[in-house]
């Protein structure tokens, strides 16, 4: 991925990166492929430690930012979504009833096995 990220922006590195899975791999890349003067943006969730590299960090003047997504976008995106304005069927990787809440926790909870990228509970 570094090597098409590369490809596609002339050897530059890219204007902003999001890490947002929260695993180490994820973040490392996301440090390795923002631009000098670039921004990597954080906000996985973390359940293990990840290193942050400021050695890499510095030399190229970027900065980090992190925190929780907050739902300021929340109404914004859901008429997006109902307007069929967004594009979410490759997101969505797994699809649960309401009744079925425990299970999709479960597997949200451990998604590498299941490949699970995003979880949908839905009504109905």
């Amino acid at each position: 991925m570094a090597g098409v990220v590369r490809e596609r922006t002339g050897g530059l590195g890219a204007d902003v990166t999001i890490e947002a899975v929260g695993i180490p791999a994820t973040f490392d890349m996301a440090v390795a492929v923002v631009r000098p003067g670039g921004r990597v943006a954080n906000v996985g969730v973390h359940g293990k430690p990840t290193t942050l590299h400021l050695e890499e960090l510095w030399i190229k003047d970027s900065t980090i930012t992190t925190g929780l997504v907050d739902t300021t976008s929340t109404p914004l995106l859901l008429s997006m979504l109902r307007a069929g304005r967004l594009d979410v069927s490759r997101m969505v990787t797994h699809r649960f009833g309401c009744d079925e809440v425990p299970r999709a926790y479960d597997l949200f909870d451990d998604p590498v096995p299941s490949g699970a990228l995003k979880v949908a509970v839905l009504r109905g």
